[in-house]
């Protein structure tokens, strides 16, 4: 297949494994009635402060960018994760679904916490069961949806 191939390959199965992680969710919010984590905002906001990098505007329409930033990192983790995934593929790699789904689970999880640990937004050591089976179902679903789709577009 090739590694630029497999890279756009996966990145096109991290688009869709983030659009099942997303779905998995807002279902999560609709059952339970939770609301939505405020983690991606608040990243966003650390992230700019520690790269001295400002966020354009005040009031709300600085806050309006920043609610865009959060989901767009989640996406970008996403079809970033993906990539990798499809690039090694495409250099020969073969591993078996349940290996790639676990990659693409934990690897996305790791993109997404690691760095909200660092700069001090949650801290998964302090975190109920509750708080990881809402982390982790959704990225199980991610990893599911994202081999699967890299499999099938290695296929053809």
């Amino acid at each position: 297949m090739g590694m630029i191939r497999g890279f756009m390959n996966g990145a096109l199965a991290g688009a869709a494994g983030t659009t099942a992680l997303n779905a998995v969710t807002y279902l999560d919010m609709v059952m339970r009635a939770r609301p939505a984590s405020s983690t991606p905002e608040t990243t966003v906001k650390k992230l700019s402060e520690r790269a001295d990098v400002p966020i354009p505007g005040s009031g709300e329409e600085r806050q309006n960018r920043i609610s865009g930033l959060g989901p767009l990192f989640g996406i970008a983790t996403g079809m970033g994760v993906g990539a990798i995934l499809g690039a090694i593929q495409g250099a020969g790699a073969r591993p078996p679904a349940a290996v790639t789904i676990l990659l693409a689970s934990a690897g996305a999880m790791a993109v997404s916490i690691l760095p909200m640990t660092q700069l001090g937004v949650t801290d998964p050591r302090k975190w109920q069961t509750q708080d990881w089976i809402s982390d982790v179902v959704p990225h199980v679903a991610y990893g599911a949806v994202t081999a699967h789709v890299l499999e099938n577009m290695r296929e053809h």
